[in-house]
């Protein structure tokens, strides 16, 4: 029998794929999948979590990564006929890879059919890379829109742009983060390929003061004001219909919306209906889009370039575009993702110019000259060229495709060479890959189950150290939309009732909270009541009981675990454990937290200072009591941002973090290339060796025979449990921990106050002075010390450490090494002053820092 299978990564399709099986099949909703009397072809659909194939079934509607899964146990995909790819051009991930798949596939199955398909397909770039493929063009039908740009605008409505009136209360704050955070150097290519188009423009058509307008022009600025005005003009002299408003992203939606409801005449509730579309809204707001208004109301939609492609609104008859939209980018040479207001591709400018015609005659108002729409890229690029790879390698490697680099190259667009080893380098970090590229055992499970890696590692652990059930939680949590809701309108009560789940600083905690409450209440029949309560989704919280069922079937599957939840789930009552399983799993995800006198800072290795969100729990906090956050995701805005993460003690980043290695000096570990460093005693240093090599051989012993019995090392797990939950996590400059031992047969120890080495412990200079030094000031904010060596008269020498301003000498010494060294422990011991412990030394070291940054200027 053969089959047609017809994908898409849509967001539309991925929500209404089975309302389409049933349209295209003619049956009704009971009928899919199944024969029916009149002998249509039968029609199926498979998305995540849902779908409906029957024996029969000779259709089948499904997402690309559905169809990318069937390759996995199907290399040649025997008994499809045809594969069709709709909505091609938006050029996700998954799309190219399945193209370069297919293109090897059909040269071995010469009659398999591949259909691509798209109202805007560059088919001479498809054409090109399938060969001697044929381009079928199939006009469609739309109603005519004028088209207006930034010129027609002003001419129209006589406005008059100044360098003032572009900026207001409302985008203010943002424009002077941009002007003081943005690249001085890219700022001024865009003011300049501004300024030649507009020199080159032809406006002899217009008027000296759109002329004038147009030279005061600031492309960085949404210019609410302007939108205001133009609202205005629309409502007093255009025919009745809704209005869409295209904006970059929720801040600008929230600070526009509330500017309209400002406004004397357009925040009239009995005249005008304003609503906002973003992803993260509730789908019960969303829905709201689509309502007809009452009689002499007119509908006012603000939205993302969600309202592109992926929804339609019916009665929409007028367009306004700012031209801009946040774009997910990947800057590999700090390996950081980006999420940036950018100039949007022609082919998404006409887009949304032809949501004004999709039922009526139009209107498109495009709030940038025509010029710079001329200079617009024709499509956007493909996400394989500005997202991370390491799923997609991983895909690669499970599939048996070969090398990763070489397989990438043969894409329709291939990523830079640094984007693919940078995710073949964190394959390696997690150790998924081996040297060679080779899946690991870890990486062989992770590829059975369709998450993250991190996250696939966070299930894995959670199963192993039978503390799945709120790993399953926390996981699903993640790969859904937000559960937590934020009302434009009651922003203060939403961060109230989610501030009820938030304690001991984690937003992964939170997420299990929230659930453990929504489950009861549904058992009561009050899961809706629950959810408008403390502003959660409803539809999120199904997602994620949905999503638990289907992680536990998969890693059934695996073996490693069973149906019994006293197995499974002996430890899930242990947040201590979870938290390490938080780490394991999203591990090198790491940044070390300074408190300061009245807050905290965070720092990354890569980026220096980073921030949270705002929705996060830890956002809300003075200080946190911790010396680590793990984060499941690190975006670039304007700063660097942090989203979704945990605190962390110092026990539990060893344990579970990443290879330790020994470092220059006894009772010295390091971790991720010597970014984090451990000083401790010698003994509690080669403890912690000790319960690591255990640890990591039996994750890899269960994972080699499933059905290890667990129970079997107790002793070491129960090392484990205790060493992560009695950490003192008072101070945040780890120099390490003393321990003692309870007794000599007792294989655990407890955690005591940190300690610094002494000068005399570890002999003239300190050991161990040099690290310390750099790893307080480092962590602290300030720059690395450096340091000046002279050789005296008599042959001894001494250095002097310069940092913050400042110049410490130390004493004379037998060698270069050593002098060092003693500088070094005369700076640490300036610093501290007199033995101090927990937050008393950070307070104090940052005093005199202050003061001494204050007397030398």
């Amino acid at each position: 029998m053969n089959i047609t299978f017809s994908c898409s990564e849509n967001r539309f399709f991925k929500k209404y794929s089975s309302t389409l099986a049933i349209h295209t099949s003619g049956s009704s909703p009971e009928n899919i999948g199944f024969s029916n009397c009149c002998q249509r072809p039968n029609v199926g659909y498979k998305v995540r979590l849902e779908g409906v194939k029957g024996r029969d079934t000779h259709l089948l509607f499904c997402t690309t990564g559905i169809l990318l899964r069937r390759l996995l146990v199907d290399r040649s995909l025997k008994g499809v006929s045809h594969v069709i790819v709709d909505e091609i051009h938006e050029r996700g991930m998954n799309e190219d890879f399945l193209l370069i798949v297919l293109k090897d596939l059909l040269p071995r199955r010469p009659e398999l059919r591949l259909i691509l398909m798209s109202a805007t397909l560059d088919a001479e770039l498809f054409a090109s890379y399938f060969g001697s493929s044929r381009v079928i063009h199939i006009p469609g039908f739309t109603y005519p829109v004028r088209t207006h740009f930034l010129e027609d605008i002003l001419e129209m409505t006589s406005y008059k742009l100044t360098p003032y009136n572009q900026i207001d209360d409302y985008g203010q704050e943002r424009m002077w983060k941009m002007s003081k955070q943005a690249p001085r150097k890219r700022k001024s290519q865009i003011a300049c390929v501004v300024e030649d188009a507009l020199k080159a423009a032809d406006l002899k058509d217009y008027s000296p003061q759109t002329w004038e307008s147009l030279s005061c022009w600031n492309p960085d600025s949404i210019g609410f004001n302007f939108i205001e005005n133009l609202l205005c003009y629309i409502c007093e002299n255009e025919r009745p219909g809704a209005i869409l408003v295209f904006m970059t992203g929720w801040d600008d939606i929230s600070s526009l919306k509330e500017k309209l409801q400002a406004h004397p005449i357009l925040g009239d509730s009995t005249q005008f209906l304003l609503l906002a579309c973003h992803g993260s809204m509730a789908s019960s707001e969303q829905r709201l889009i689509f309502d007809e208004p009452k009689d002499g109301v007119r509908k006012i939609v603000l939205a993302t370039n969600i309202a592109e492609t992926s929804i339609t609104i019916n009665d929409v008859v007028f367009v306004l575009d700012c031209g801009k939209a946040k774009e997910t980018s990947y800057d590999a040479l700090n390996n950081t993702p980006c999420l940036l207001p950018s100039w949007i591709s022609k082919v998404s400018a006409q887009q949304r110019r032809g949501r004004a015609g999709r039922v009526q005659p139009g209107e498109c108002y495009h709030l940038y000259p025509r010029c710079v729409y001329d200079a617009f890229v024709e499509y956007q690029l493909p996400e394989i060229l500005r997202t991370p790879l390491q799923s997609l390698c991983l895909q690669i490697k499970s599939l048996k495709l070969g090398s990763i680099s070489e397989f990438l190259s043969r894409a329709l667009q291939s990523p830079e060479l640094l984007a693919v080893q940078n995710a073949i380098e964190y394959l390696k970090l997690i150790a998924a890959l081996d040297e060679n590229e080779n899946l690991t055992v870890l990486g062989r499970y992770i590829t059975m189950l369709p998450v993250e890696p991190k996250l696939g590692k966070m299930l894995l652990l959670g199963a192993i150290l039978n503390c799945l059930d709120p790993v399953l939680t926390i996981v699903s949590g993640l790969s859904v939309r937000d559960p937590f809701l934020t009302p434009l309108d009651k922003k203060d009560l939403a961060e109230a009732a989610k501030s009820q789940f938030s304690r001991d600083y984690s937003d992964h905690l939170a997420i299990i909270r929230a659930y453990e409450g929504w489950k009861k209440a549904e058992r009561d029949y009050a899961g809706y009541d629950y959810c408008w309560k403390n502003f959660l989704s409803a539809q999120s919280m199904k997602a994620i009981d949905a999503l638990r069922k289907e992680f536990f079937s998969l890693l059934r599957d695996t073996g490693l675990v069973d149906a019994d939840p006293t197995s499974y789930n002996a430890w899930g009552y242990d947040e201590h454990l979870i938290r390490a399983v938080i780490c394991y799993g999203l591990y090198p995800g790491v940044c070390s937290i300074v408190n300061n006198e009245k807050s905290f800072s965070l720092k990354t290795m890569e980026d220096g200072q980073v921030l949270l969100y705002s929705n996060s729990v830890n956002s809300r906090e003075a200080k946190i009591p911790y010396p680590w956050l793990v984060f499941n995701e690190k975006i670039k805005v304007n700063s660097v941002f942090l989203r979704d993460s945990t605190a962390l003690i110092d026990s539990a980043l060893l344990l579970f973090g990443g290879s330790i290695l020994k470092g220059d000096t006894h009772g010295h570990l390091k971790m991720l290339g010597g970014y984090l460093e451990f000083f401790m005693k010698p003994a509690v240093a080669d403890m912690y060796i000790g319960l690591r090599r255990e640890l990591d051989d039996l994750i890899q012993d269960k994972l080699l025979n499933p059905r290890l019995d667990i129970n079997a090392y107790r002793q070491l797990l129960s090392a484990v449990r205790l060493l992560i939950s009695e950490d003192q996590c008072d101070g945040r400059f780890v120099f390490g921990r003393q321990v003692h031992l309870q007794s000599s047969s007792e294989t655990f120890v407890a955690a005591t106050q940190p300690a610094l080495v002494s000068r005399t412990e570890s002999g003239p200079g300190g050991d161990n002075s040099k690290s310390q030094l750099q790893t307080l000031l480092t962590r602290a904010g300030y720059a690395a010390p450096t340091y000046k060596t002279k050789q005296l008269k008599n042959n001894q020498f001494f250095a002097t450490v310069e940092f913050n301003g400042m110049q410490i000498m130390g004493q004379p010494c037998s060698n270069k090494k050593s002098a060092e060294k003693d500088a070094a422990a005369e700076a640490l011991q300036w610093l501290m002053g007199e033995s101090r412990t927990g937050h008393e030394y950070i307070n104090h070291m940052s005093m005199r820092l202050k003061k001494s940054k204050k007397d030398h200027n």
